[in-house]
């Protein structure tokens, strides 16, 4: 049995990129599982997040491979995505995917405290840990405009139904967290 205590979730940074090819494994090996669209990324994006600072990875035992996210910025900083959230197969199912979703999240908040933080998945349990987080489901014209945002969409097995729709409706589910729509005074986001 693992004990999720030593699972530790930290930013990632350039001492990390040794598991770049692992984590877009995990990622590529899950979607053909589901049988679910996502967007690719190359080695080179997710080295570049890590570098950056802009990705969190959990660890255990301080060494192993146990789950990823990261976080992209749109259309001058006024958006961010937190994609990519990931757990390696053997530690599913113990609240690891909460924990890192809790902390792109948060170090969200910290990078662009003014944006707008997005989400687009197929996935129900994403989908209520968004809720606990303060999400909401909104339409895709409500997202990005940015065009780069949306390209990244079209290495996604349905990105024909997304360009069919007038980029207005997917198959995923469009969830934003406004940052003006919470105050100070908020605990929706102590749920999770």
């Amino acid at each position: 049995m693992i004990d999720s205590n030593e699972i530790e979730i930290v930013v990632a940074g350039e001492e990390h990129v040794q598991y770049v090819d692992e984590v877009l494994d995990t990622i590529n090996k899950a979607a053909k599982i589901r049988g679910t669209g996502i967007a690719k990324r190359s080695p080179e994006y997710v080295k570049q997040k890590m570098i950056e600072h802009k990705a969190v990875l959990a660890l255990y035992q301080k060494k192993k491979f146990a789950g990823f996210s990261y976080i992209e910025s749109w259309s001058n900083k006024k958006f961010v995505a937190n994609s990519g959230l990931i757990v390696a197969p053997e530690f599913r199912g113990i609240g690891l995917a909460k924990r890192i979703k809790r902390r792109i999240f948060d170090l969200s908040r910290e990078m662009f405290p003014e944006a707008k933080i997005f989400s687009l998945t197929t996935g129900e349990a994403v989908m209520k840990m968004n809720n606990e987080l303060g999400y909401r489901p909104v339409t895709f014209p409500s997202l990005t405009d940015d065009e780069a945002f949306w390209r990244g969409c079209e290495s996604c097995v349905n990105f024909d139904i997304l360009q069919r729709n007038g980029r207005r409706m997917c198959l995923c589910t469009g969830m934003l967290y406004d940052p003006a729509e919470h105050t100070a005074h908020d605990d929706s986001t102590d749920k999770i």
